[in-house]
């Protein structure tokens, strides 16, 4: 190869794709910012637990009602444009929590109504972010682009609710201010992104267009056996809600051993995108997909066991890191695999998948653990896993035998 060819390869002469990674970036640390104070300064107005619960209810709900139009919405129109609008409106939303808490007339029922809007705008950004990944670098580059644009989620993860709640201190409305400033300086990225060179063909919206997507899925054995798996997997596989209980319980450590356990799987998921986005995955795709789902599950079952903290984290630090594998790869699988007219709407499906399991898992951890205890739960859920692996592996041979990403 070349060393013209070299350079065009490599993710940092696509600026389209730079300019987006980083308005990624700054909306991932504001949000992680955001949830921090919202949650913080909710507790300290009712101090009821019920409320916290609220919180993730107001989001979660109109993302699920809305997925389907969303990613309609993302295969109509300009996914740029779509992108900018849901960050402007989110942006208003902050900055009137910003005014709320300045002036000190803050009330519950308002922040549930904001974050109810924001969920709603979330939920028309999701499909347009997941979809305009393929359309800003080659196709070969697009495994490296989703592992680099999901190390900057995991950035955010690990440093965001740190920052936000050393900032609390100053005040909410301190957060909440410097909260619009990383959503304002999102939007002006984006701004950045080109637009597509052809439109979007935008046809009529109608009840079969908005389901196209179920269909689509079903009538591919690669695309439904990569979503549900990862809809099952996590379901029975995770088991951070129950961080609290092994951390005081268990392992014996107080907040700081807590704030490491949850800490720990994005970590590992941060450095394994980093090597991922370096390094390119060309065989046995299906088998390293099956692989790395079921070394998540068995390092959620030396979780379970370990009786230490630093075997607890070294667990947790390999399953956000094995994890980090199989979405990349499950994600280039989904894209790859569905035309462009159709990825909005898929991945809107997708999306309902992602968030049912991730509710429904830590529902059903937490059920299990009341029942039969956080050891056996999180190791029911290890086995689980690598029960649903072999069923897979079986149910779907497509996607155990596929070579390469591109079929």
């Amino acid at each position: 190869m070349s060393k013209n060819m070299e350079l065009t390869s490599s993710l940092i002469y696509h600026k389209g794709f730079i300019w987006f990674w980083l308005t990624r970036l700054a909306s991932g640390f504001g949000f992680q910012m955001l949830s921090v104070a919202v949650g913080w300064q909710v507790y300290t107005l009712t101090g009821n637990a019920l409320d916290l619960g609220l919180i993730g209810l107001a989001q979660f709900f109109p993302s699920l009602v809305l997925a389907l139009p969303a990613g309609q919405a993302a295969d109509i129109f300009t996914r740029r444009q779509i992108i900018v609008v849901t960050r402007i409106s989110e942006l208003i939303a902050i900055i009137i929590l910003a005014l709320m808490s300045f002036y000190q007339v803050v009330d519950k029922w308002i922040i549930f109504t904001l974050l109810v809007w924001i969920g709603s705008f979330k939920a028309f950004e999701y499909p347009a972010m997941q979809s305009i990944v393929p359309s800003l670098v080659p196709e070969k580059l697009l495994p490296k682009a989703l592992a680099l644009n999901s190390s900057a989620s995991e950035m955010a993860a690990i440093v965001g609710p740190a920052l936000g709640g050393f900032i609390y201190i100053a005040g909410a409305d301190i957060v909440y201010m410097i909260t619009a400033l990383l959503y304002f300086v999102a939007v002006v990225c984006m701004f950045q992104v080109p637009l597509p060179a052809i439109k979007p063909q935008r046809g009529a919206a109608s009840f079969a267009t908005l389901f196209a997507g179920v269909r689509f899925i079903r009538q591919r054995p690669v695309i439904l056996g990569v979503i549900s798996l990862d809809l099952f997997a996590v379901l029975l596989g995770g088991a951070t809600a129950l961080l609290p209980i092994f951390a005081r319980d268990i392992l014996h450590t107080g907040p700081w051993g807590l704030g490491l356990l949850r800490g720990a799987p994005a970590v590992g998921a941060l450095l394994m995108s980093f090597w991922l986005a370096r390094h390119m995955m060309n065989r046995h795709i299906g088998m390293i997909m099956f692989a790395s789902v079921a070394a998540f599950g068995a390092a959620t079952l030396v979780f379970s066991f370990s009786q230490w903290l630093w075997l607890s984290l070294l667990a947790l630090v390999l399953l956000g890191a094995f994890d980090m594998v199989s979405m990349v790869i499950r994600g280039a699988l989904v894209q790859l695999d569905t035309p462009d007219e159709m990825r909005g709407r898929v991945s809107a499906v997708n999306a309902i998948f992602i968030n049912t399991s991730n509710q429904l898992g830590e529902f059903e951890s937490g059920v299990l653990a009341s029942l039969v205890g956080a050891v056996s739960s999180a190791a029911i859920g290890g086995v689980g896993t690598l029960v649903v692996v072999g069923l897979w592996m079986w149910w779907f041979p497509q996607l155990r035998k596929r070579q390469k990403l591109t079929d």
